[in-house]
């Protein structure tokens, strides 16, 4: 219990009782007043080329506002083959200025590797972009020697490498091998992606990560609860490795790929889903603080999209669903008020400690002195049941219909400017600000 003095863009008194006769006085009795959500995994029009997701940076950044996010850090998509790594960046701004309504910045995506690249790294970082993501699978894949030599450009410029980690020498041996047999259903997507893609995707990066001096490494979308044994030991044994899972991966199972007229594909996403097992030791990875970041991988597709282009054959199916609003309260619901995470260990999930590895600390992620006023008012006791029509983000289907959840945000707040009350948006089309984020 105490007062919170905002000034300007910033938090100027922590604590006791404060005394303003000037100051508009917000009365949160009964209420968390949190620092604002950090979602440092999303994909705003991104271009996959059968389709383009379906959240601009005005809608998306929306959503993320109402939903308790009051920063985001987009993965761009891939550029033109052979394109400087300044080129996606470069368009991404265009996207984002004069449209996102809440703080934003982008990771560097990395297609390829040569002296150019290795030389454009610390560039890069200069602008103050200071993590990069490489794919081990999807056209563009790295392979060890690709990851050892970013790992050692990267450590030697103060730049995180976050790693889409699946085999894909696997996955594309399944699925030409479940195609050729006609098994052409959205279960198989699972199938042709199995835990063992994940876990041996895993094992190599951090063997190139450690080969590289130690490097730091970041795990995007962890989905399994072998990978995260591995990913433990790994920590355990000092290696530099953090690793984010999604909501998705704590909520929904794999059983929902089975579902009648080609509903399945609304879940197809990349890692799939997993089982029950799997998602009960991700959450106790949460609450032994060994996944340090809950991030959404927001990339929306419509469902009558998917079912058009991919009712026969799963591998044509756009992969990703929406998350980017739900974010907040799923993690409160199913982690707080089930008691499977203290409310301490659900803000350095939602904020902390992706503001911490991001190079966003201490102006973000936290409520002292000095940082800035991205602040949240959380209700523990309101009740909502999730509707598709009572979100903000810009597709035909939730995956989370359906679900009850207590604690939505009734406030959002970014730089002192109040821009949600009660789930509507009041605020202003590009408001939002790019934040040159620290080397790590």
């Amino acid at each position: 219990t105490g007062d919170l003095l905002v000034v300007g863009e910033t938090i100027a008194r922590v604590g006791g009782v404060i005394s303003d006769p000037h100051a508009q006085t917000i009365d949160a009795k009964g209420k968390y007043v949190l620092p604002g959500g950090i979602d440092v995994h999303t994909h705003f029009n991104l271009d996959v080329g059968i389709a383009v997701a379906q959240d601009d940076f005005y809608t998306g950044t929306v959503a993320a506002a109402i939903g308790g996010t009051t920063t985001i850090i987009d993965h761009p998509g891939f550029g033109p083959e052979g394109c400087s790594i300044f080129h996606q960046i470069k368009k991404y701004h265009a996207y984002a200025k004069d449209f996102a309504v809440i703080d934003y910045s982008f990771h560097g995506v990395l297609q390829h590797m040569d002296d150019q690249v290795l030389q454009e790294i610390p560039k890069l970082a200069d602008q103050g972009i200071t993590s990069m993501k490489v794919y081990m699978t999807y056209d563009y894949m790295f392979n060890d020697a690709m990851l050892f030599n970013v790992f050692k450009a990267a450590k030697k410029s103060g730049v995180l490498i976050a790693v889409h980690a699946e085999d894909d020498v696997l996955i594309r041996n399944l699925r030409q091998k479940y195609i050729s047999e006609g098994k052409k259903e959205a279960k198989y997507h699972a199938k042709s992606r199995p835990v063992i893609s994940e876990v041996d995707a895993v094992k190599r990066v951090l063997s190139q990560a450690m080969k590289a001096d130690n490097a730091p490494v970041y795990i995007v979308h962890l989905s399994t609860g072998e990978g995260l044994s591995i990913i433990k030991k790994a920590r355990e044994s000092g290696q530099n490795v953090s690793v984010e899972t999604c909501p998705q991966y704590l909520c929904l199972d794999e059983t929902l790929y089975s579902l009648p007229n080609h509903e399945g594909l609304k879940y197809v996403m990349s890692p799939p889903l997993r089982s029950e097992k799997d998602q009960a030791e991700l959450w106790k990875g949460l609450a032994d603080q060994v996944i340090a970041v809950v991030a959404t991988d927001h990339c929306p597709f419509d469902y009558k999209l998917k079912k058009k282009i991919a009712s026969q054959d799963f591998s044509k199916c756009p992969g990703g669903v929406a998350g980017v609003e739900a974010r907040v309260t799923l993690l409160y619901s199913r982690g707080v008020r089930d008691k499977k995470l203290t409310v301490q260990q659900f803000v350095k999930l939602m904020a902390e400690n992706p503001a911490k590895i991001m190079g966003l600390y201490p102006e973000k992620g936290v409520i002292k002195k000095g940082s800035d006023a991205d602040i949240i008012i959380l209700d523990p006791q309101k009740k909502e049941v999730i509707k598709k029509r009572n979100l903000h983000e810009n597709v035909d289907y939730s995956p989370y219909e359906g679900f009850e959840v207590y604690g939505w945000p009734c406030l959002t707040m970014v730089r002192g400017n109040i821009i949600v009350r009660d789930k509507v948006f009041i605020g202003k089309k590009g408001s939002g600000k790019f934040i040159k984020r620290k080397r790590i």
